[in-house]
């Protein structure tokens, strides 16, 4: 039996609906608004009932990716949702079931590629074509905003514990084969070395800590020109490349640390790290939107050697 819904789209949210703002900022408006309350969207639901921990997905099952993810995990932390489930609302309809009234949708992006003929062509490269990027976007709703979905789609993931899976997580970080050395009491990539140094295992509060340090450090060495070649040039803590680098690292880690089923938190100064994030937020969402692209290639990467993916 189908469901009597309303006949009009639901609002989305005042930020993300505002079509004067370009699809950059309206996807990276709620990630803003988390951390502007101290909150690291990507960490926070691990610490409650939140959907968060484990990769959002369409309604087909197939996981969100890049900035998608933490914009999506920013909706869950904020509105508290627990079903990792999000429907257009299309989609909701399709399935005999309603988005409730008044509901707000989060926005999600995606690229299309345009092809413009190239105005100066010679006989080398006559009716070659320029590519261009468009990044387009468009609402999507929790399950937990929707009446009459199949049961499976409202159960929120259960975290599972570490105890007993110590061996197999270590054993897949392992896998990756970069060099890590253990002592001494910071954590840290050496890029003139190609080697991570951590301290010894002891010294960390409790495996997930010790897990998902491990992962962010594992962000870094990706960075390697004999690898992904990432270099956002400025250095110097408070520069913007650096910012982005390690944005690149956090959110490669809380990728990892949800595809592999571990917690995402890497202890560091964690107001001064969100002051400098949210400078590049405001100053260029599309840097920020960048380099949640590359968060993901970082994380791919790395999980290719664990025969793990998050691929579409």
């Amino acid at each position: 039996m189908s469901l009597a819904v309303s006949s009009s789209v639901p609002s989305v949210a005042t930020s993300a609906s505002d079509t004067r703002l370009s699809p950059a900022q309206r996807v990276t408006a709620q990630i803003k608004a988390a951390l502007e309350r101290g909150v690291r969207p990507w960490i926070k639901p691990w610490d409650d009932s939140t959907a968060g921990f484990v990769l959002p997905r369409r309604s087909n099952g197939l996981p969100y990716r890049g900035v998608n993810v933490v914009a999506l995990w920013a909706a869950s932390v904020e509105h508290g949702f627990r079903s990792p489930f999000w429907f257009t609302f299309k989609q909701a309809l399709a399935m005999e079931a309603g988005v409730r009234k008044g509901e707000r949708g989060s926005f999600v992006v995606f690229y299309t590629e345009k092809k413009d003929a190239s105005e100066e062509t010679n006989a080398e490269d006559a009716g070659e074509t320029a590519v261009r990027r468009i990044l387009r976007g468009y609402s999507v709703f929790s399950a937990d905003q929707i009446d009459g979905l199949p049961a499976h789609f409202y159960a929120p993931p259960e975290p599972v514990p570490l105890d007993g899976r110590e061996a197999g997580l270590l054993g897949q970080l392992e896998r990756v084969p970069a060099l890590v050395r253990h002592g001494g009491s910071r954590a840290f990539y050496d890029p003139h070395a190609d080697s991570i140094c951590l301290p010894e295992r002891s010294a960390f509060r409790d495996l997930g800590s010790y897990l998902a340090t491990r992962a962010h450090e594992l962000g870094h060495w990706t960075r390697a020109p004999s690898r992904l070649d990432r270099d956002f040039g400025q250095k110097r803590f408070g520069d913007a490349g650096y910012a982005l680098e390690e944005l690149v690292a956090e959110l490669c880690a809380a990728i990892v640390g949800a595809t592999l089923g571990f917690p995402g938190e890497h202890v560091e100064d964690h107001a001064a790290y969100i002051a400098s994030w949210l400078k590049v937020l405001q100053q260029s969402p599309s840097a920020f939107l960048s380099a949640a692209g590359k968060a993901q290639a970082a994380a791919d990467y790395l999980l290719g050697y664990m025969g793990e993916t998050t691929s579409t």
